[in-house]
């Protein structure tokens, strides 16, 4: 290993042992395959420390010998922001996976950065709460990348971003230094908030190794409905109808466009569609409440009458049982790995502010179509919180080649729109390297200049995941 001193890596395998590390073939090849594969990662070692300690001692001892350094989660990510190169060592916490402590009293988790989502959603619930991050991948993300990306999914309307969930954390700086800011405190004026800080720098200013996180009270009650809407329009304005009606009980406010709806229910085995009412537009709603007495079905119900008297929605079906309930999210959540059925996808994970939203779908689908004549459009997501995932399949008689060769060109038409918009070309994917240069490219000056200071000032030698996020040489 050309990169790697014979020294260095001797004091690697003394500091982890035989679990570790490795340098096989086919454990390499799992962690460099990124998973959109827009990105091929080509890492020759990779270390997998147990604690909090053997990462800091690793970082040091790749520090002292100048050698970079890519942290890797659960290798979910789509901007390709866990891959590392020939000469950087991969670094992947699934060995630090516990979940230390539910405190009942404090409402907190504190929890080790490679502990599966889905492992501290279910720690959490035989204490009758309620972490709320949910996203398609909980099964196998972990924690730590969540935060490292400040991911939203599925209930950021209600409960926000990780950044939201996320009291304290616990952090590996570059230099092999930790910052145990693990606090359970709602409230420190102390300074800085470094703990911002680091969520959401995709592991370029340091890795993340625990983390206390909130908890809240489990639902008693959840109301589902799948709603029938005339636009995007409409389904603004029934957003709002449903702050009001309901107030607080909002957990998940998702669009999903007709072509999306259609790739699910035709894909996808065992599902059924949930309206025979044709549509452009679907909504699905979901009302929770952690209340022993509230009646959700009948709040949700009322909505649905107002909604149609007043022409926001054509039809709607609201789930009977929990079989029902999941099929309606089966059909939301099934929709990226069903469009894979129909060839290329050129995808975009964009914000821009609610009211907005029309004008995105709009422009956004008409500018693609000027320049990819038949494309087909299958926008769908959080426009609860403006959030959607602005994809696009190749149309029927294009070659997917040659129409995954037009993503860069799609990429900009969209993301100028967004900007436009005053929104964001990324929500909740991250940068990585995806869209680096196109950050660098269209963010305000200042903020761009911040962003290379405080990289400089905390990994001035970028030996921590270079060249992510931002490129300061």
């Amino acid at each position: 290993m050309s990169f790697l001193p014979e020294a260095a890596l001797d004091q690697l395998k003394d500091l982890l042992g035989p679990k570790g590390f490795s340098m096989e073939s086919d454990v390499l090849a799992a962690h460099n395959a990124e998973a959109r594969g827009k990105f091929e990662g080509h890492a020759e070692i990779i270390l997998f420390p147990a604690s909090t300690e053997e990462v800091a001692k690793a970082v040091a001892i790749c520090a002292a010998h100048d050698i970079a350094i890519v942290p890797q989660g659960g290798n979910t990510g789509r901007c390709g922001g866990a891959v590392a190169d020939s000469k950087q060592v991969l670094i992947n916490l699934k060995r630090m996976n516990r979940v230390i402590e539910i405190d009942e009293r404090d409402f907190t988790a504190t929890v080790e950065a490679g502990a599966i989502l889905q492992n501290i959603q279910e720690a959490a619930e035989e204490h009758d709460l309620l972490f709320p991050l949910s996203l398609g991948a909980e099964g196998t993300c972990q924690i730590g990348g969540n935060l490292a990306t400040n991911a939203g999914g599925l209930n950021v309307i209600r409960y926000g971003n990780a950044r939201d969930l996320c009291l304290g954390l616990e952090v590996v700086l570059p230099d092999g230094a930790v910052w145990n800011g693990l606090s359970k405190l709602h409230k420190d004026n102390t300074g800085y908030d470094l703990r911002d800080l680091f969520i959401g720098a995709e592991g370029t200013l340091g890795i993340i190794t625990k983390a206390t996180l909130k908890l809240f009270a489990q639902p008693k009650h959840i109301a589902t409905a799948w709603i029938a809407v005339p636009s995007p329009e409409c389904a603004i304005d029934l957003l709002a109808l449903a702050r009001r009606h309901t107030g607080d009980a909002i957990a998940a406010f998702e669009l999903i466009s007709s072509f999306a709806h259609d790739l699910s229910v035709t894909y996808l085995k065992g599902l059924t569609r949930p309206l025979a009412t044709k549509t452009d537009w679907h909504v699905l709603i979901e009302l929770t409440s952690s209340r022993p007495n509230d009646d959700l079905e009948t709040l949700l119900v009322d909505l649905l009458g107002q909604a149609v008297e007043i022409g926001l929605a054509s039809d709607a079906t609201l789930a009977q049982s929990e079989a029902q309930r999941e099929n309606l999210w089966a059909i939301r959540e099934g929709i990226p790995e069903a469009q894979g059925f129909e060839g290329g996808s050129i995808k975009h994970d964009v914000s821009v502010p609610i009211s907005k939203v029309p004008d995105l779908l709009k422009r956004g689908m008409a500018a693609a179509d000027a320049l990819i004549p038949g494309i087909r459009p299958c926008p769908f997501g959080h426009v609860g919180d403006g959030n959607i995932h602005f994809n696009f399949t190749q149309p029927a008689t294009m070659d997917k080649e040659r129409y995954l060769a037009e993503w860069q060109s799609l990429n900009s038409v969209i993301h100028d729109i967004v900007t436009e918009l005053g929104g964001s070309i990324s929500a909740e994917h991250g940068i990585g390297q995806l869209k680096r240069d196109e950050l660098a490219l269209r963010a305000d000056p200042v903020k761009l200049r911040l962003l290379k200071d405080i990289k400089r000032a905390l990994d001035g030698k970028n030996r921590l995941n270079p060249d992510k996020v931002i490129s300061f040489r």
